[in-house]
């Protein structure tokens, strides 16, 4: 591969990363477009120079862990035959089905990449005599890129991959002999604009209950002393407990968690402690639910570690469903993250048979 195709994607790598900064998960199952540009490093047996061309890619987001692209690409190169009356150029049209594993859902989102689909080949070489310039055949191709979203809406991909075809040109001299495999390397780069995103909703606020006014009675009755189960609440924001995203204890919450522990082991009384992971609205709702309860089974695992009964351990995860503050916007900014902040937490809740209000 030619240095300049290594300085170029090495450049871009580097912008892409310097712009990288923490954002809450954006995965939505969203399609997008990316149009671009390519740089092509031809195989030598296609005695040509290096090429250029574009491409464009329609992609959907499957899954948390990956993405499909369909790609039409084209790309086209001056012959280099070294042969004196020579003209001519290599050209390549691609279709192609590309499959995305992503590493990250954030803004930055760098990505392995494998594909198949057809490819043709077109050795249009004058001034020397070549036998079968055209050939369409399988294309197979592996690389690696990485996405930046600057918005919900729009962002940049680049990738460098290496792509195999079949080609067949060869002259009767032996100067063209690219009858067989052939492999070429491209640098891509395209702007990614993204749509039919699922729309985070604020949720409604719940209706003010209507006050019941009793009857008047003819004589004031006491109403007779009732017996309340004790009940204790203990809740612990996500962002003590766990790294942005994950789902692993930080040392800071094991901490809050410990202290937490003690208080359940020194109160008999209690027989239930349920453990309720939650998280804010921003992102798809079976990733918020998938993650609300692996945080939770977290929870549950420490406090059983530290000698509390797993038996009396109940493990729930309800996602977005229950958030404790309502914040106005859609688009996802640094703002809009702070101010969802409460809803992202685990609650610890104990219940026993110590009872107030009694004899």
């Amino acid at each position: 591969m030619s240095k300049k195709i290594i300085n170029v994607a090495v450049a871009a790598t580097l912008s892409l990363t310097a712009f990288a900064a923490s954002a809450e998960d954006m995965f939505r199952g969203a399609w997008y477009a990316v149009p671009g540009i390519s740089y092509m490093n031809t195989d030598s047996d296609l005695d040509a120079d290096d090429g250029a061309g574009g491409f464009i890619s329609i992609g959907k987001e499957l899954s948390p862990s990956w993405d499909l692209q369909g790609r039409l690409g084209y790309n086209r190169a001056d012959e280099d035959t070294g042969i004196s009356g020579a003209s001519g150029k290599y050209k390549q049209t691609t279709l192609g089905l590309d499959a995305l594993y992503m590493f990250s859902r954030d803004k930055f989102r760098p990505f392995l990449l494998a594909g198949l689909g057809a490819a043709r080949n077109n050795v249009d070489y004058n001034g020397i005599v070549l036998t079968d310039k055209n050939k369409t055949s399988w294309l197979a191709g592996l690389g690696l890129g990485a996405q930046y979203l600057f918005t919900d809406n729009f962002g940049l991909q680049a990738d460098l991959r290496h792509q195999w075809s079949k080609a067949e040109a060869k002259n009767a001299a032996g100067t063209v002999d690219a009858d067989g495999a052939i492999g070429n390397t491209l640098f891509n780069l395209g702007g990614i604009f993204r749509f039919g995103a699922p729309v985070p909703v604020v949720a409604a606020a719940a209706p003010e209950p209507t006050p019941v006014v009793p009857a008047p009675a003819t004589a004031p009755v006491p109403e007779p002393v009732k017996c309340t189960p004790q009940m204790d609440t203990i809740t612990v924001g996500a962002e003590k407990l766990f790294d942005f995203d994950k789902a692993d204890l930080k040392d800071e919450g094991k901490a809050a968690l410990d202290e937490a522990a003690a208080k359940i082991k020194a109160s008999p009384e209690i027989k239930v402690v349920i453990v309720t992971g939650h998280t804010d609205r921003i992102g798809s709702d079976a990733y918020n639910q998938k993650l609300s309860e692996r945080r939770a089974h977290q929870v549950t695992g420490y406090l059983a570690a530290q000698g509390v009964d797993p038996s009396i351990i109940e493990t729930v995860g309800k996602g977005e469903s229950e958030p404790v503050v309502q914040c106005t916007g859609n688009k996802v900014t640094k703002k809009l993250i702070s101010c969802l902040q409460p809803n992202r937490r685990v609650e610890i809740r104990a219940e026993g048979k110590r009872e107030t209000g009694c004899n």
